[in-house]
């Protein structure tokens, strides 16, 4: 799928931006090159390829792993909301902004 010049127009129209000649035909060497990209993966044949849930999984050895997600810091909360103005259950007050 290739665009033209006029797709690249219509484009820029409908995000209202002002392209220049030069910049327009940037914009579609980009814009085309990027979908001989996608064209190019599409056509890679994946039968028989499982999906990865993360990207480690493809190696079980490996040393870099996601960290426990475990509490490394004391909970400093009443400390940090002693400056505070006003805090309500744990919670800084704020002004209204928005009516």
């Amino acid at each position: 799928m290739a665009l033209t010049s006029d797709d690249i127009s219509r484009i820029a129209n409908l995000a209202r931006l002002e392209l220049h000649d030069a910049e327009r035909a940037r914009m579609l060497g980009q814009i085309n090159g990027f979908f001989d990209i996608v064209e190019r993966m599409q056509a890679v044949d994946t039968t028989g390829v499982v999906p990865l849930a993360h990207p480690a999984d493809v190696v079980s050895d490996v040393t870099l792993r996601l960290r426990v997600d475990a509490v490394s810091e004391p909970d400093a909360r009443e400390a940090n909301q002693r400056s505070a103005p006003a805090v309500e259950r744990g919670l800084f007050l704020v002004p209204k902004v928005i009516e």
